[in-house]
């Protein structure tokens, strides 16, 4: 199973990036003295200061603070999706300090899975085909791309989906195929801002159970943002935005 869902990537954890002593699970996220500023209108709104965040390999993170707290901040920064001002985000024990726009592009490609509250979804194609077009984008073959989506689905468990375009999904099915989109391209780090927030509490539980099952088998490092308590608690640690830091938090 742990083939199938991370697949070959050749960027992925070799032992010159990121090696850990025997028993220690390789770090895949680590942030480092992050500062992070906007400025609005004449004032400058401090939302991170010194942030410092780790994430092993096969470890699931949940993020809780309330609205405001920073928490887009802080995942945007950690998929590189955006630059600190200062501090230093390492994936898989690579530096990104520094990369210009294209390597940080092509690294975000290759290493890091991201799911939405919305599932984003490409209205025009089909479950399948929304797995496949991420991975041809990449580089990979249509044989071999079919073949992994074909994969996915199934374990996801919409195989009787597959053909079907996101309208004529359900909610839990869409986020779904989101999830499986999210690692088609077989990442070492999986960021999710709130992937249940807009389904009802029995789907909600059937989806996380999805995703929580697919980091263990597939040995991914996962930060995921909730405001649902419960769900926090099946992770392995949660932590929270508190004066810009990040503090581990118990629930």
């Amino acid at each position: 199973m742990n083939d199938m869902i991370i697949g070959s990537n050749n960027n992925q954890m070799s032992s010159s990036q990121n090696t850990a002593p025997v028993g220690v699970k390789p770090c895949v996220l680590n942030m480092s003295g992050i500062f992070r500023s906007y400025v609005q209108g004449k004032k400058t709104l401090d939302i991170l200061k010194g942030s410092s965040l780790s994430i092993a390999r096969g470890e699931m993170v949940a993020l809780v603070a309330p609205s405001g707290a920073g928490k887009s901040t802080l995942l945007h920064i950690a998929g590189l999706l955006e630059s600190p001002d200062s501090g230093d985000v390492l994936i898989c024990g690579r530096s990104t300090r520094g990369l210009i726009d294209r390597e940080r592009t092509a690294l975000r490609r290759s290493e890091i899975g991201f799911v939405y509250q919305f599932h984003h979804l490409l209205p025009e194609f089909s479950a399948l085909e929304n797995l496949v077009i991420p991975q041809l984008i990449a580089g990979r073959d249509k044989k071999t791309a079919v073949e992994r989506a074909t994969q996915l689905i199934n374990y996801m468990r919409i195989v009787d989906r597959a053909e079907h375009r996101p309208s004529e999904l359900s909610g839990g099915e869409q986020q779904r195929v989101a999830i499986a989109r999210a690692v088609a391209n077989a990442p070492s780090l999986l960021l999710a801002d709130e992937p249940t927030g807009n389904l009802d509490p029995k789907t909600s539980s059937f989806v996380f159970d999805m995703l929580h099952n697919l980091v263990r088998e597939s040995g991914l490092a996962a930060l995921i943002a909730t405001h649902n308590h419960d769900l926090a608690r099946r992770m392995d640690r949660c932590v929270t935005l508190n004066g810009g830091q990040v503090i581990e938090m118990k629930l």
